[in-house]
């Protein structure tokens, strides 16, 4: 479950698709929501109502990305406000509590913009020095993708689901 974000594609597109695992397998540039969530076999129609019913009453917002931060081993894009995802995240995972973000990985949830992810600090600002300039970006958040994986690892947007009534 991810907001695409189709602006960051010109900026971050080509740095994705060279170091990132997802973009090859076929993840735009996005803010993630949730991952894992229901696998491809187990997205009934039930379940997406449910997904449709709770992200009709969060209501369209705009956001802004003005600059890349750093995990240890991801450089990323920072949406401002990152409170809306932050409670999106938190209501889908309280609408399926057996699939937490992340797999529980985390204690604390960022919503963020992959841009590359590996451990050489000097590539990874190489590629922050590219695309600060480029920034910033905004955007209108207007709707939510669910993307399912293929029997070949492929990921493939799966429905769109409207923000807001």
């Amino acid at each position: 479950m991810l907001v695409h974000v189709p602006e960051a594609a010109p900026i971050v597109g080509e740095w994705r698709l060279r170091h990132t695992y997802d973009a090859p397998l076929g993840i735009p540039p996005h803010v993630t929501l949730l991952f894992p969530f229901v696998p491809a076999e187990e997205l009934t129609s039930e379940a997406e109502e449910r997904l449709a019913r709770l992200l009709g009453e969060v209501e369209p917002f705009d956001v802004a990305f003005r600059r890349a931060a750093r995990f240890p081993d991801v450089l990323y894009l920072e949406p401002e406000p990152s409170e809306r995802f932050a409670e999106l995240t938190g209501a889908i995972a309280a609408e399926w509590p057996e699939h937490p973000p992340y797999e529980g990985a985390h204690e604390v949830v960022i919503p963020h913009l992959t841009v590359a992810e590996g451990d050489d600090d000097e590539l990874l600002a190489r590629i922050r020095s590219d695309v600060e300039p480029k920034l910033p970006l905004r955007t209108h958040v207007r709707e939510a993708q669910l993307y399912a994986e293929d029997d070949a690892g492929r990921w493939h947007e799966h429905s769109r689901l409207p923000l807001g009534r």
